[in-house]
C-alpha cells in the first residue's frame, strides 16, 4: 500500500485499503494523486505510532484531538515542507475520517478543528501572443528528422491551441478526434470535448502523415523515435531547447501554454466559464486565476507605456 513504515492494527489497515479502493473506483481519484494520499495518510499513521507509543488502533483515532494533529502538522512544517503539501495532507487526513463516519464506523470532530494552510497565490506565467507562436513553429529549425518536429509542433499546438495538459495530449488516439472536436480525458477520467480549430488539425494531420509506425486508433498516437508512447519529458526538453533559441523566459513551459491558451482567450473577451470547461477545470474558482492574470499584463502595460506611470 505505502512504503513508508507504521504500525496498525490488522482493521485499520483493512479500512485503508477500503478506502483506498473508494477513491480509485468511486471516486476515481487520478493516480498521482491516489499515490500522494497515500503517502500522506502513511505519514499521519506512522507519526502517531510515535506519539501514542504504540500501533495505530480505532481507540487510536477515537482519542485522537486537535492537538495532536497539529503536532503532526508541525513535524510535516519542520521537514520544509510547503503549504500546498501540507493541504494536500490535510485533504487526506479529512478524506479518511470522512470515509470513516459515512461507514458509521467513527466520528471525531478533531479533523474539522484544523485549519487547511494559507496558500501563496502564484500567478500562472503566461507567454506572449508572438512567443507563444514562434515557440511551435521554430520546433522545425531545431530538429533534423522531419516526422519528430510534426510530431513536437502538433504537440505544443495542442497546449496552446486547445489548452490541454501535457498528460492529456499524449493520451490522444486517433478515435478521439472528429472533424472538429475531440474528446479529452482529463483529471480523474473525466471526459470533455474541445474544439479542434484549423491550425491544430492540421498539426496533427501533418504529424500523422509522416509518422513511420502503424498506429491503433484505440492507442495513444504520438509516438517516440522507437515506437513506444511519447514521454512527457522528450516534450519538455524539446521547450527548453526553445527557450535557449528564442531567448524565452525561464517560466516558458508546456504547461505555460495551457495558461497562455486561457489567458489569451480570456483578454480576447472569452467567457470565463466556457474557458473552464475548455480547461477541464472542477471549479470555476481555479479559472478564475486568469482574471488577475490579465488585470497584472494590463497594469505592467500601462506601467511600461504610460509618461506618468
Amino acid at each position: 500500500m505505502t512504503d513508508i513504515a507504521f504500525r496498525a492494527d490488522k482493521q485499520i489497515q483493512s479500512l485503508i485499503a477500503a478506502w483506498l479502493t473508494d477513491l480509485r473506483s468511486v471516486r476515481r481519484l487520478a493516480p498521482k494523486t491516489l499515490e500522494a494520499y497515500t503517502r500522506d495518510l502513511g505519514q499521519f499513521i506512522a507519526f502517531m505510532n510515535l506519539h501514542t507509543s504504540g500501533p495505530v488502533t480505532l481507540q487510536t483515532l477515537r482519542d485522537m484531538r486537535p492537538g495532536d494533529i497539529r503536532a503532526f502538522m508541525a513535524v510535516r512544517r519542520t521537514g520544509d515542507v510547503h503549504s500546498r503539501s501540507l493541504a494536500r495532507t490535510l485533504s487526506a487526513l479529512r478524506g479518511f475520517f470522512g470515509y470513516l463516519e459515512r461507514q458509521s464506523i467513527l466520528a471525531n470532530p478533531a479533523i474539522s478543528a484544523i485549519s487547511t494552510p494559507k496558500q501563496p497565490r502564484t500567478l500562472p506565467k503566461a507567454l506572449t501572443i508572438n512567443e507563444a507562436k514562434s515557440a511551435i513553429s521554430a520546433t522545425a529549425e531545431l530538429e533534423d528528422n522531419p516526422w519528430v518536429a510534426a510530431r513536437d509542433m502538433a504537440v505544443l499546438s495542442l497546449c496552446y491551441g486547445s489548452g490541454l495538459r501535457i498528460s492529456e495530449a499524449l493520451a490522444l488516439t486517433r478515435a478521439d478526434l472528429e472533424s472538429t472536436a475531440m474528446r479529452v480525458t482529463g483529471k480523474g477520467g473525466k471526459v470533455r470535448l474541445v474544439p479542434l480549430i484549423g491550425p491544430v488539425r492540421k498539426s496533427i494531420d501533418t504529424y500523422l502523415s509522416l509518422c513511420p509506425f502503424a498506429l491503433s486508433p484505440n492507442d495513444p498516437m504520438f509516438r517516440g523515435e522507437k515506437g513506444g508512447v511519447l514521454s512527457p519529458r522528450l516534450i519538455q526538453l524539446r521547450v527548453t531547447q526553445l527557450r535557449s533559441a528564442l531567448g524565452l523566459p525561464p517560466s516558458a513551459t508546456p504547461h505555460a501554454l495551457r495558461h497562455s491558451f486561457a489567458t489569451h482567450l480570456l483578454g480576447r473577451g472569452g467567457d470565463l466559464r466556457a474557458i473552464q470547461e475548455l480547461l477541464g477545470h472542477a471549479s470555476l474558482s481555479t479559472t478564475q486565476i486568469y482574471t488577475k492574470v490579465d488585470t497584472e499584463q494590463l497594469l505592467d502595460s500601462y506601467r511600461s507605456a504610460h509618461p506618468r506611470s
